[in-house]
Protein backbone atom coordinates (compact mmCIF):
# COMPACT_ATOMS: atom_id res chain seq x y z
CA UNK A 1 0.00 0.00 0.00
CA UNK A 2 1.22 3.57 -0.75
CA UNK A 3 0.10 6.03 0.80
CA UNK A 4 -0.05 10.03 0.38
CA UNK A 5 -1.59 12.96 2.19
CA UNK A 6 -3.58 15.30 -0.31
CA UNK A 7 -3.41 19.25 0.51
CA UNK A 8 -6.92 20.11 -0.94
CA UNK A 9 -10.49 18.93 0.84
CA UNK A 10 -12.96 19.47 -1.27
CA UNK A 11 -16.49 21.62 0.00
CA UNK A 12 -18.29 18.13 0.17
CA UNK A 13 -15.50 16.35 2.18
CA UNK A 14 -15.39 19.17 4.89
CA UNK A 15 -19.18 18.72 5.40
CA UNK A 16 -18.57 15.04 5.46
CA UNK A 17 -15.96 15.40 8.67
CA UNK A 18 -18.01 17.89 10.66
CA UNK A 19 -21.12 15.04 10.04
CA UNK A 20 -18.68 12.14 11.43
CA UNK A 21 -16.99 14.79 14.42
CA UNK A 22 -20.65 15.15 15.49
CA UNK A 23 -21.24 11.81 15.83
CA UNK A 24 -17.50 10.80 16.99
CA UNK A 25 -17.99 13.69 19.87
CA UNK A 26 -20.65 11.99 21.13
CA UNK A 27 -18.34 9.52 23.03
CA UNK A 28 -20.83 6.25 22.10
CA UNK A 29 -19.75 2.47 22.29
CA UNK A 30 -17.42 1.61 19.02
CA UNK A 31 -20.09 -0.30 17.66
CA UNK A 32 -22.14 2.39 18.07
CA UNK A 33 -19.91 4.55 16.86
CA UNK A 34 -19.36 2.74 13.40
CA UNK A 35 -23.34 2.44 12.66
CA UNK A 36 -23.97 5.99 13.17
CA UNK A 37 -21.08 7.33 11.09
CA UNK A 38 -22.19 4.83 8.27
CA UNK A 39 -25.30 6.50 8.13
CA UNK A 40 -23.76 10.10 7.68
CA UNK A 41 -21.22 8.64 5.06
CA UNK A 42 -23.66 6.35 3.29
CA UNK A 43 -25.40 10.51 1.19
CA UNK A 44 -21.78 11.23 -0.34
CA UNK A 45 -20.74 7.54 -1.56
CA UNK A 46 -21.10 8.37 -5.32
CA UNK A 47 -20.94 11.95 -5.28
CA UNK A 48 -18.62 13.17 -8.27
CA UNK A 49 -17.51 16.10 -5.80
CA UNK A 50 -16.53 13.99 -3.27
CA UNK A 51 -13.04 13.86 -4.40
CA UNK A 52 -10.27 15.78 -6.42
CA UNK A 53 -9.19 14.15 -8.95
CA UNK A 54 -5.66 13.29 -7.34
CA UNK A 55 -7.32 11.57 -4.60
CA UNK A 56 -8.87 9.35 -6.94
CA UNK A 57 -5.63 8.22 -8.35
CA UNK A 58 -4.80 4.58 -8.29
CA UNK A 59 -0.68 2.94 -8.06
CA UNK A 60 0.02 0.37 -10.53
CA UNK A 61 1.98 -1.56 -7.75
CA UNK A 62 -0.48 -1.96 -4.90
CA UNK A 63 -3.84 -0.18 -3.23
CA UNK A 64 -3.32 3.19 -2.71
CA UNK A 65 -4.38 5.43 0.29
CA UNK A 66 -5.21 9.00 0.44
CA UNK A 67 -5.38 10.36 3.62
CA UNK A 68 -8.44 12.89 3.55
CA UNK A 69 -8.48 13.84 6.91
CA UNK A 70 -6.59 13.17 10.54
CA UNK A 71 -8.57 15.25 13.52
CA UNK A 72 -6.23 16.49 15.81
CA UNK A 73 -7.22 14.89 18.95
CA UNK A 74 -6.49 11.87 17.07
CA UNK A 75 -10.26 10.69 17.24
CA UNK A 76 -10.71 9.88 13.85
CA UNK A 77 -9.17 9.73 10.16
CA UNK A 78 -10.44 9.49 6.83
CA UNK A 79 -8.92 7.83 3.91
CA UNK A 80 -9.65 7.07 0.30
CA UNK A 81 -8.77 3.66 -0.61
CA UNK A 82 -7.59 3.42 -4.74
CA UNK A 83 -7.76 0.00 -5.92
CA UNK A 84 -6.88 -1.09 -9.63
CA UNK A 85 -8.46 -4.51 -10.71
CA UNK A 86 -6.84 -7.52 -8.98
CA UNK A 87 -5.26 -5.07 -6.13
CA UNK A 88 -6.20 -6.55 -2.21
CA UNK A 89 -5.34 -6.70 1.12
CA UNK A 90 -3.42 -9.35 3.33
CA UNK A 91 -5.54 -10.81 5.71
CA UNK A 92 -5.79 -8.58 8.82
CA UNK A 93 -7.40 -6.90 11.44
CA UNK A 94 -7.85 -2.94 12.77
CA UNK A 95 -6.66 -1.03 15.47
CA UNK A 96 -9.82 0.50 16.10
CA UNK A 97 -13.49 1.05 14.75
CA UNK A 98 -14.25 1.22 11.17
CA UNK A 99 -16.64 1.96 8.81
CA UNK A 100 -15.94 1.32 4.90
CA UNK A 101 -18.30 2.39 1.43
CA UNK A 102 -17.79 1.81 -1.65
CA UNK A 103 -17.69 4.91 -3.49
CA UNK A 104 -17.05 3.53 -7.10
CA UNK A 105 -17.41 0.14 -8.35
CA UNK A 106 -16.88 -2.73 -6.22
CA UNK A 107 -15.19 -4.39 -3.69
CA UNK A 108 -15.15 -8.44 -2.55
CA UNK A 109 -13.81 -9.05 1.16
CA UNK A 110 -13.50 -11.88 2.91
CA UNK A 111 -14.33 -12.19 6.61
CA UNK A 112 -12.50 -14.97 8.55
CA UNK A 113 -12.88 -16.08 12.55
CA UNK A 114 -9.51 -17.15 14.46
CA UNK A 115 -9.91 -20.43 15.68
CA UNK A 116 -7.19 -21.03 18.91
CA UNK A 117 -4.79 -23.43 18.45
CA UNK A 118 -4.57 -26.39 21.64
CA UNK A 119 -1.28 -25.29 22.23
CA UNK A 120 0.53 -22.64 24.08
CA UNK A 121 0.25 -19.65 21.25
CA UNK A 122 -2.90 -18.30 19.69
CA UNK A 123 -1.03 -17.51 15.85
CA UNK A 124 -2.40 -14.35 16.15
CA UNK A 125 0.74 -12.25 17.65
CA UNK A 126 1.23 -9.12 17.32
CA UNK A 127 2.75 -8.10 14.30
CA UNK A 128 2.91 -10.89 11.89
CA UNK A 129 -0.47 -12.87 13.37
CA UNK A 130 1.55 -16.30 12.72
CA UNK A 131 2.12 -17.28 16.41
CA UNK A 132 4.13 -17.92 19.11
CA UNK A 133 4.62 -22.00 18.72
CA UNK A 134 2.38 -24.80 20.38
CA UNK A 135 -0.46 -24.25 19.03
CA UNK A 136 -2.26 -25.03 15.84
CA UNK A 137 -4.58 -21.86 15.51
CA UNK A 138 -6.02 -21.18 12.17
CA UNK A 139 -8.42 -19.28 10.64
CA UNK A 140 -11.98 -20.05 9.11
CA UNK A 141 -13.76 -17.91 6.36
CA UNK A 142 -16.97 -17.16 7.62
CA UNK A 143 -18.44 -14.83 5.06
CA UNK A 144 -18.08 -13.50 1.26
CA UNK A 145 -19.56 -9.99 0.72
CA UNK A 146 -18.95 -8.16 -2.40
CA UNK A 147 -19.67 -4.77 -1.51
CA UNK A 148 -21.28 -2.34 -4.86
CA UNK A 149 -21.33 1.87 -4.55
CA UNK A 150 -23.08 3.54 -1.97
CA UNK A 151 -22.85 -0.34 0.84
CA UNK A 152 -21.20 0.76 3.85
CA UNK A 153 -19.57 -1.49 6.26
CA UNK A 154 -18.66 -1.13 9.94
CA UNK A 155 -17.13 -3.03 12.35
CA UNK A 156 -15.14 -2.74 16.04
CA UNK A 157 -12.28 -5.19 17.04
CA UNK A 158 -12.58 -8.39 17.89
CA UNK A 159 -13.95 -10.34 15.41
CA UNK A 160 -13.02 -7.60 12.90
CA UNK A 161 -10.47 -10.05 10.82
CA UNK A 162 -10.73 -9.91 6.70
CA UNK A 163 -9.61 -9.77 3.03
CA UNK A 164 -10.33 -7.09 0.40
CA UNK A 165 -10.06 -6.61 -3.30
CA UNK A 166 -10.77 -5.22 -6.18
CA UNK A 167 -13.76 -6.97 -7.80
CA UNK A 168 -14.64 -4.95 -10.77
CA UNK A 169 -13.09 -4.61 -14.29
CA UNK A 170 -12.08 -0.69 -13.28
CA UNK A 171 -11.23 1.04 -10.84
CA UNK A 172 -12.37 0.93 -7.24
CA UNK A 173 -12.63 3.52 -4.75
CA UNK A 174 -13.63 3.28 -1.09
CA UNK A 175 -13.97 5.55 2.36
CA UNK A 176 -12.89 4.18 4.95
CA UNK A 177 -13.30 6.43 8.61
CA UNK A 178 -11.60 5.07 11.13
CA UNK A 179 -11.41 5.34 15.02
CA UNK A 180 -7.69 6.56 15.08
CA UNK A 181 -5.03 8.57 13.96
CA UNK A 182 -3.70 6.94 10.68
CA UNK A 183 -1.70 9.65 9.40
CA UNK A 184 0.14 9.25 12.70
CA UNK A 185 0.21 5.17 12.45
CA UNK A 186 0.79 5.15 8.62
CA UNK A 187 -1.91 1.74 8.42
CA UNK A 188 -5.21 1.00 10.19
CA UNK A 189 -4.01 -2.41 10.24
CA UNK A 190 -3.54 -3.68 13.83
CA UNK A 191 -2.19 -7.73 13.18
CA UNK A 192 -1.19 -9.49 9.50
CA UNK A 193 -2.71 -12.91 10.34
CA UNK A 194 -0.35 -15.91 8.14
CA UNK A 195 -1.85 -18.72 10.08
CA UNK A 196 -3.16 -21.67 7.68
CA UNK A 197 -6.88 -21.50 6.57
CA UNK A 198 -9.58 -24.08 6.59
Amino acid sequence: MTTTTPARTTTRMAALVREIRSVVDRGLAPDVTAYLVGEVLAPHLGAADLLTPAQREGDPERYRQHVLHAESDGSFSVVALVWLPGQETCIHDHVSWCVAGVHQGAESERRYRLVPGTGTGTGAGSGSGGGSGGGSARLVATEDVVNGQGDVCGFAPPGDIHSVRNSCAGTAISLHVYGADVSRLGTSIRRVYTLPVG
